[in-house]
């Protein structure tokens, strides 16, 4: 996925470029996905954490990740089939730490049930 963090209306133009079935996808066999800020639910002060990636194999052009811990709270609040095996495996390998995903799920703009029942399925797959 890419979000055009200065220019979130060239999202559509991402997605027409390198998206799902398009040439680059049919050439290389990937494809990107372009998304805007309504896409996710991020937990607060995602920004300042985001992990900036520029070395000679992206020609020493700059792109920002979302932390893991941010990024595996967003995809548990998505909550959609793929998300729960992808942040299970995070767990398992130690990708990301059961403690800092339970943190970031607290700031999380979702209601406090729905929180605490994250936190509990987290629990229930942590290595910690």
């Amino acid at each position: 996925m890419f979000y055009p963090l200065h220019r979130p209306d060239l999202a559509d133009v991402i997605a027409g470029a390198i998206g799902e079935l398009s040439p680059f996808d049919e050439r290389f066999g990937y494809y990107a996905q372009g998304v805007g800020p309504e896409t996710a639910i991020l937990s607060a002060g995602w920004e300042g954490r985001l992990v900036k990636i520029q070395n000679e194999n992206t020609d020493l052009k700059i792109g920002y990740c979302l932390e893991p811990h941010d990024l595996a709270a967003s995809k548990l609040a998505a909550g959609r089939d793929k998300d729960w095996p992808f942040v299970e495996a995070m767990l398992r390998h130690q990708i990301v730490n059961e403690n800092i995903v339970e943190e970031r799920i607290a700031l999380l703009p979702i209601a406090v049930e729905h929180q605490q029942r994250l936190r509990d399925w987290v629990r229930g797959r942590g290595v910690s």
